[in-house]
């Protein structure tokens, strides 16, 4: 397996998120249940497995790999992991290693990450306000996550705040939260809630568009336009008076599928080319077969052809059924 991946409209696939877990520790109100179903563990590809499949997958030009879950620092042995998948980026064959977290278990592992070749992570965290906190992730664990932060920049470990803009639940805070970010020379990403999954609450109710966000920003802040590109899907301003960089993610109010170089693969070996659609196929029978070099070789082929130009997410029935019925933390965050 030696020639780059690239799909039917010719973008070049580079970018693998890779979810290590569909475990988490929080229950946040627009990603999960409160009483999720997880799937069995026998089910879960063995961290050998999810070693063989990156080197598959940098074999065909993947650059840069980010694990998820779920939340991935609760997969057992994951340290061990991140330690053997670094081996390819001191051959060069791989750019990076990234991590998206709740932050809920840094304080343990931001050493280790820092140390085996993780540069920059995505922490995920909506409100610094702990009714807010709680509300939203069920949980009464904000201090770790904050303590999990100090402890990141301490090792050394560059961070970017990824923030659910909800209206009417951490919409007044997201000033506030930005400058917070700001501050402590964090950047910080904004992202409209998407419809992947059945919820307890109707996501009508939770939507709040970026435009929206960016009007009210800017009655307070000099927001300027920048052509900062991070090979996703963001769009950057940069704030005037704080001298930080806010992203913003639009699969709602702005399609932002004309670049897309990813795909995503979860921790059962099926491999997802795009967030906003169904189809996927099964690596993991691949993984597991007699010629598995082959097989895989074939069906990442095949995911290449299939894969959609861009993705049809809508909010705007009451009620609607989920434009994907699999949940994020299925999927990858």
């Amino acid at each position: 397996m030696d020639s780059q991946l690239k799909d039917s409209f010719g973008r070049e696939i580079t970018y693998l998120r890779l979810s290590v877990t569909d475990r988490c520790d929080l229950r946040c109100t627009y990603c999960m249940a409160e009483n999720m179903t997880f799937l069995p563990r026998k089910d879960l590809l063995t961290l050998e497995e999810l070693d063989s499949l990156c080197s598959s997958f940098i074999a065909r030009g993947i650059r840069k790999i980010r694990l998820t879950g779920g939340e991935p620092l609760v997969r057992r042995d994951l340290m061990g992991f991140i330690e053997r998948l670094s081996r390819h980026r001191e051959s060069g064959a791989l750019d990076e290693i990234t991590l998206t977290t709740n932050g809920t278990q840094l304080k343990r592992f931001a050493g280790d990450l820092k140390a085996y070749g993780v540069e920059r992570i995505n922490i995920s965290l909506d409100s610094r306000d702990p009714d807010t906190f709680l509300k939203l992730t069920r949980r009464a664990v904000l201090e770790d996550v904050l303590r999990g932060i100090e402890a990141a920049q301490e090792a050394g470990l560059k961070i970017k705040i990824n923030t659910v803009a909800l209206k009417g639940t951490n919409d007044a805070e997201i000033p506030e939260l930005m400058t917070w970010a700001h501050g402590l020379g964090m950047d910080m990403t904004l992202i409209e809630v998407m419809p992947l999954g059945d919820i307890d609450e109707d996501r009508v109710d939770q939507y709040l568009p970026l435009t929206a966000v960016r009007d009210e920003l800017e009655k307070r802040f000099t927001l300027i336009d920048t052509p900062m590109k991070t090979g996703g899907p963001a769009r950057y301003v940069k704030v005037a008076e704080t001298g930080g960089i806010l992203g913003m993610i639009t699969p709602l109010t702005n399609n932002f599928c004309a670049g897309c170089n990813r795909v995503r693969v979860t921790c059962t070996g099926q491999i997802y080319t795009c967030l906003g659609h169904g189809d996927k196929l099964d690596l993991r029978e691949a993984i597991r077969g007699s010629n598995p070099d082959l097989e895989l070789d074939k069906l990442l082929n095949l995911a290449m052809h299939q894969k959609p130009e861009k993705h049809h997410f809508d909010i705007s029935e009451r009620g609607a059924r989920p434009a994907v019925t699999r949940h994020m933390s299925v999927t990858g965050g």
